[in-house]
């Protein structure tokens, strides 16, 4: 940020702010590779980087995005009053696409088009929020007020006048910061009632649905079907270990969401349990969490009664963020971050940091290194032994999901909770997996066991804590997590210090570098040998970040310093598996005595020891103790070396299932009493149409249940053949990266925006960025780009819905989390045919699969992911278009058998897709560049 006060903005003074008056400011605009610069009654014009921040500088402009501008501009130090900024504090905790025209949908203002509509809106916008600022006038705006104008942030003064009798120019450092000290405490209701068994039947399911669609709703009786289909997985358990599961096919707009809230919302209220609602992105949880909206419509209700839950890592740590608040006085310039932090945390509904109600773009104003250090992505949680604990927003939310109808949370989450047993002994009993074909890969990373450098020197910082007074961490250690309990029973005492001398076997600050000289521990002698297989034998296995190379034969040596590293690994479970039962038994024996809150802290405690000695340490011993025979055909092995931006991150030695599906069978579908397995792809359909149910089944699971699904599939109500067309393009070389990038260039204008450009790789990705940003530019177009715009997807995809004519620029992740319907998605062009990347783990998995056959179903699942993000309403219209020649016939079953593929030349491809988008305009020409 600017560190210097704003005190010069052309018809405005700072000492009289008001709102009509930051019409005279000027506003600037970043577009591909220039900039729009607006002085109101002088008019826009278009300048370069250099000239937009000469001018910024003698009078900085209102904006939007004060990052991305700069990033677009390559100024990483041009100034200006960003409109985001002023929003974040006088808004917080509420949605705003960053842009002009989505800061013009937050503040009902009318839809700018023009680039001169933009800037007008710029200047309405913060005339509006100056207003609601002043109108609002809460205690906490004020306090912060002082130390931000200290801080040198340029709305400070202005905000500042608005408050000139109440703010305290001297006030002290921190002031307004503290809101642990408002928040409420959360309240334990006490252990819940045993759950019923009672049965949703068929005709209820319908009734609900109607319920939630309400009168006037159109008649969808796909999803009337669906629903009362679903019925089945919500009937009681006849035996043990054999649940009830429904295997739903249901396709692109039938209305899965609230076919199945309808029977879990029944089946909850009658037997007083939740159902717990798994999805795999973020944009889905939203969705749910928003339909939820019309089964709770009072706001207090749908927070007792819906809960969104996540791993601890994705909220708001309040010991994290006081330590950070504390602190924040040092540097001035840090003001600004800890005060939208502070808005925020004193309005969250849930203390969401990762896809809540916290901004996607708010990380991009703060700094995304401060927001992560805000969450406990370590394990560093000292449970009730916090100052916080009674606020802790991750408490709250285990405590409210217990006790609520419905849960939404995300497959990861779900299978480790399945695999720990549970949140403190509690698993739910009806399950509903969305977006059920992520389900492998969840499982794939849900159940791997990783002996690598980043995973031991995390399980040394739990057990030893910050060792050096410049380590980030305020992790604690086992010793100040027992505080006085070790020193009052002996025995506890030995187990400790036996913990904390063994773990020295793993390694600490700095082990990166020693890999290289010299290792000083086990971990590390056995680590630099890996890194030494690898870089002798690795293959870079189409990713350019990372190596990796097979297990077996091992370099000398490398056997011998496994079993000294299992032995030394051994010497640190035992104890910490001794420790945690001698906990147990100390809760047990002291049960009348101990405070609740001690209890819950040794509990955790005895837990967290129990649970890393069996899931990491004793798995580390496993695979250890393996490398001297052949490798167990359940599983797949690799050494690896992963590196981000050519810098080596993590080296490891990697086991997976081959088929992850069988522990989550085990660990999570056999122990449950029922389970709805859906998605609009469940299915793989053959080379010759023909739907495969038995690709459902494998990768799902439940193949390993004793008993066999319920089937279900229900079709699309869309009408893909008017709907939709396809194109492969016979004459681009997929492998020349300008002819790719001329034939998007062609195809993206031809369609007039509205386009998403998927790549498998991220290299080939940038390298089009560059080629395509000056045409589009030239064009009228704005291209948005994954790895390149520096935001998050969910953001990006934000913008795209919102700016209904922009290109987006991704990779597979992108494709999994859109979902935008309407024009704003109107062409998707695939790169090439996806198929799956040729490593180590894909080998094992096609060779135990079906070979050629598992390649074709994994590609094929893929493109049909692809094509359904097409057309997500009745009036769509969408063109799907390969740039691969090489496309085989056998995957074509990837789409609709109502839409019409055709092989064509880019001229007549392009011709065809604009005529078809937008009738009776004339499409461009094909270029050659």
């Amino acid at each position: 940020m600017v560190t210097r006060p704003y005190n010069i903005l052309r018809g405005m003074s700072p000492s009289s702010p008001q709102a009509n008056q930051i019409s005279a400011a000027p506003v600037l605009i970043a577009r591909q590779t220039a900039a729009y610069w607006d002085a109101g009654e002088d008019g826009g014009r278009d300048l370069t980087a250099v000239e937009a921040e000469r001018l910024a500088r003698e009078t900085p402009p209102l904006l939007c995005h004060l990052p991305s501008v700069r990033r677009r501009l390559d100024r990483e130090s041009l100034p200006g009053l960003d409109l985001l900024e002023l929003y974040a504090f006088v808004r917080p905790a509420a949605f705003c696409t960053p842009t002009p025209r989505g800061l013009a949908e937050a503040l009902a203002l009318p839809e700018p088009v023009s680039l001169a509509e933009q800037a007008a809106a710029l200047r309405q916008a913060a005339g509006l929020l100056l207003r609601e600022c002043a109108a609002a006038g809460d205690r906490q705006t004020i306090a912060l007020l002082p130390a931000l104008a200290r801080g040198g942030w340029l709305w400070a003064p202005f905000l500042l006048a608005l408050f000139r009798d109440q703010a305290e120019p001297a006030a002290l450092p921190g002031a307004g910061l503290d809101v642990w000290r408002g928040l409420s405490e959360w309240s334990d209701p006490g252990n819940e009632d045993p759950p019923g068994s009672q049965p949703v039947d068929s005709q209820e399911a319908r009734w609900r649905l109607s319920q939630l669609l309400g009168q006037n709703a159109e008649a969808r009786p796909q999803q009337a079907d669906y629903a009362s289909a679903l019925t089945v997985a919500f009937e009681p358990r006849e035996v043990e270990g054999e649940p009830h599961v429904v295997l739903a096919e249901a396709g692109t707009g039938v209305g899965k969401t609230l076919g199945y809230i309808a029977p879990a919302s029944l089946w909850s209220e009658r037997n007083g349990a939740p159902v717990w609602i798994s999805t795999y992105t973020r944009n889905l949880q939203r969705q749910v969490d928003g339909e939820l909206r019309r089964l709770f419509p009072e706001p207090k209700e749908r927070a007792r009664r819906a809960v969104l839950r996540k791993g601890r890592e994705n909220y708001l740590c309040l010991l994290n963020y006081e330590e950070a608040a504390r602190g924040s006085g040092l540097l001035p310039q840090d003001n600004l971050a800890m005060a939208l932090l502070a808005r925020w945390a004193a309005n969250t509904r849930d203390g969401d940091m990762v896809g809540g109600d916290f901004p996607g773009w708010l990380p991009d104003l703060i700094g995304r290194a401060r927001a992560g250090r805000l969450t406990d992505r370590r394990g560093e949680c000292i449970y009730a032994a916090c100052p916080h604990y009674r606020k802790c927003f991750v408490e709250r939310s285990v405590r409210r999901a217990r006790h609520a109808d419905l849960v939404i949370a995300n497959h990861a989450l779900v299978m480790i909770q399945a695999a720990l047993g549970g949140d403190e002994g509690h698993l739910p009993l009806r399950y509903v997996f969305d977006e059920a074909h992520h389900l492998f890969e969840a499982a794939d990373g849900a159940f791997a066991a990783h002996l690598s450098g980043l995973e031991t020197q995390e399980l040394r910082r739990w057990l030893l804590g910050a060792e050096t007074a410049r380590s980030e961490s305020r992790m604690r250690g086992l010793r100040r997590r027992l505080d006085d309990l070790a020193l009052e029973d002996e025995e506890l005492a030995t187990q400790l210090e036996a913990v904390l001398e063994a773990a020295t076997c793993l390694p600490g600050e700095g082990w990166r570098q020693r890999l290289r000289d010299q290792p000083a521990n086990a971990v590390e002698a056995f680590l630099a040998l890996v890194r030494q297989q690898v870089h002798a034998r690795g293959n870079r296995s189409g990713d350019p970040y990372s190596t990796e190379c097979e297990v077996r034969p091992a370099v000398e040596q490398l056997l011998d310093r496994g079993d000294a590293l299992a032995i030394a690994l051994k010497a640190l479970r035992e104890p910490m598996e001794a420790m945690a039962r001698r906990l147990a038994k100390l809760l047990a024996e002291q049960s009348e005595t101990l405070e609740s809150d001690a209890r819950r802290r040794l509990d955790a405690l005895a837990r967290g020891l129990q649970r890393r000695a069996a899931m990491q340490v004793q798995a580390w011993e496993a695979m250890l103790a393996g490398l001297h025979g052949a490798l167990e055909e359940a599983f797949v092995e690799w050494f690896g070396v992963e590196r981000f931006d050519s810098r080596e991150i993590d080296v490891g030695y990697y086991r997976h299932w081959v088929d992850p599906t069988k522990p989550f069978a085990e660990t999570l579908l056999s122990q449950c009493h029922g389970a709805v397995i859906t998605s609009a792809t469940l299915t793989n359909r053959s080379s010759q149409g023909e739907t495969d149910w038995d690709w459902a089944e494998a990768r799902s699971g439940t193949r390993h249940l004793p008993e066999p699904p319920t089937r279900l599939q229900v079709a699309s109500p869309f009408d893909y053949g008017t709907q939709t067309r396809a194109f492969i393009v016979t004459d681009v070389r997929k492998d020349d990266l300008d002819a790719v990038a001329g034939a998007l260039r062609a195809l993206f204008i031809a369609a007039g925006g509205g386009a998403l450009g998927l790549f498998t790789a991220i290299s080939r990705l940038r390298g089009v960025h560059q080629r395509l940003r000056g045409p589009l530019e030239q064009a009228g177009l704005d291209l948005l780009a994954q790895h390149v715009d520096g935001m998050d997807v969910g953001t990006l995809v934000d913008i795209f819905r919102s700016e209904v004519d922009s290109c987006l620029l991704g990779t597979d992740a992108v494709r999994d989390g859109v979902d935008v319907p309407g024009r704003s998605l109107r062409l998707i062009v695939f790169d090439r045919v996806p198929w799956p990347r040729p490593d180590l783990r894909h080998k094992a998995r096609r060779a135990a699969f079906g070979g050629r056959d598992y390649d074709d179903r994994l590609t094929r699942q893929k493109l049909r992911q692809a094509f359904g993000r097409l057309i997500r309403r009745a009036d769509d219209q969408g063109v799907f278009v390969l740039l691969d020649p090489m496309m085989p016939s056998r995957l074509l079953s990837a789409f609709p058998p109502e839409t019409k593929v055709e092989r064509l030349g880019l001229a007549e491809t392009v011709r065809a897709a604009g005529d078809f988008l937008n009738p009776g305009r004339s499409t461009p020409e094909r270029s050659t560049g």
